[in-house]
């Protein structure tokens, strides 16, 4: 299965690769990983963007799945093939980056006309949209609400 999880919120200004995640942000993230952890899904590999509000969102995340977040230069901007970085990392993998790309890939991948939101994060099986989750459906299941 591939994951695709966008960054959380983060602050304007420039230069853009060093952006933080704002509070929001940092929430949405945990929310993500909570919601992963509860839902059972264990991550054999995560790769994100090297931009810092993605690799923060990544890290924040694995956190509570237990695994490395590890910088992906693809990942930072344009076009990439979501299925070529995942391949021989295993099972699931978790793809943490930007929009528009996530939004492309997704169609690309299953042909769906989803756009990714900010803390989104979209599950791919076998060219199947198998889950689309918003920051607010991630955090209600990371509090049980």
């Amino acid at each position: 299965m591939l994951l695709l999880l966008r960054h959380g919120d983060a602050a304007d200004g420039s230069p853009d690769a060093e952006r933080p995640l704002t509070a929001k942000g940092r929430d949405q993230a945990r929310a993500a990983g909570v919601a992963l952890r509860t839902l059972g899904v264990a991550v054999d590999a995560c790769l994100s963007s090297p931009k810092v509000r993605a690799l923060d969102t990544a890290r924040i995340v694995c956190e509570e799945l237990r695994v490395e977040a590890r910088a992906e230069q693809r990942l930072a901007g344009g076009n990439f093939d979501a299925e070529a970085l995942a391949a021989d990392l295993g099972e699931t993998v978790l793809l943490v980056g930007h929009d528009p790309d996530f939004t492309n890939a997704l169609r690309h991948l299953t042909g769906a006309r989803a756009k990714m939101k900010k803390g989104g994060l979209a599950a791919v099986d076998e060219g199947r949209l198998v889950a689309l989750l918003r920051p607010a459906e991630l955090a209600a299941i990371a509090t049980g609400r």
